[in-house]
């Protein structure tokens, strides 16, 4: 990175799982670097979705480099998911034309819940798909797939965690990551925010922030795609070694099914 930006520019990296994003700080400058984000970055930027994008050079072996506004702020809490701050910013990015037409330039098609349900059972080893949950998801999943269809496909962020929430200084609520953005049904995004966050006697209440009714079929849509997310959780963990974790998830199935 140094000799994009010259020798003077301090740059440390900024964690997160590829290790392929950097701070770089001088004087009273301060960039987020990372290579190789979303070309989909430059319409985020735009919408005020994401910090301001700076710059984006291109390098001789064919890697792209990003520099954005490094922001002063603060993660939300758990607890701070269910304010309406966060309801309408998911609300505008579910809503926006821009964003849509920018992600269906490069994806190919939106996803389905038989795509998506294929790829995460294919992933599966033999040790989760034995677990009792497991195939109680599972065939949960098989009877509902044909229930589940809806005709509004929006661009979901895909990973609407507390961590991926930034609260700069000035009060502007960003949301970052999003290299897993697909089109796809709002209720990706909905029932992960709301299964994770938000009582579900208040589920209505946060729904009425965003602008939506809590109706059976969105209740089944949620449900759905959560609890394929949360097989796909299990995998992962089990994957990384990090059994506690997988653990935790196997429980929180159990608790949705």
């Amino acid at each position: 990175m140094e000799h994009i930006l010259g020798q003077e520019w301090e740059i440390t990296p900024a964690g997160g799982a590829t290790g392929e994003a950097f701070y770089a700080e001088y004087e009273d400058q301060r960039l987020f670097l990372k290579r190789n984000s979303s070309p989909f970055l430059a319409v985020l930027s735009a919408e005020g979705i994401v910090p301001k994008l700076v710059w984006t050079k291109r390098l001789e072996n064919g890697d792209v480099i990003t520099a954005q506004q490094w922001l002063p702020g603060r993660e939300l809490t758990p607890a701070e998911m269910n304010q309406e701050l966060v309801a309408r910013l998911l609300k505008k990015i579910h809503c926006s034309k821009p964003m849509l037409g920018m992600l269906s330039r490069i994806e190919n098609s939106p996803l389905h819940p038989e795509t998506i349900f294929q790829s995460v059972v294919n992933e599966l080893d033999d040790q989760v798909r034995s677990l009792e949950e497991t195939q109680k998801a599972i065939n949960f999943l098989k009877h509902e797939a044909l229930h589940v269809y809806c005709d509004e496909k929006v661009v979901c962020h895909g990973d609407v965690n507390h961590n991926n929430w930034l609260l700069a200084e000035d009060n502007q609520l960003y949301l970052i990551d999003w290299d897993g953005a697909r089109i796809a049904d709002p209720a990706i995004d909905l029932g992960l925010l709301l299964y994770w966050y938000i009582p579900q006697e208040n589920w209505q209440d946060w729904l009425s922030m965003y602008g939506k009714e809590l109706t059976d079929h969105l209740k089944l849509r949620m449900k759905w795609y959560v609890t394929v997310q949360t097989l796909s959780s299990i995998q992962w963990h089990k994957n990384k070694n990090r059994l506690e974790e997988m653990n935790k998830w196997i429980h929180f199935l159990h608790e949705i099914l």
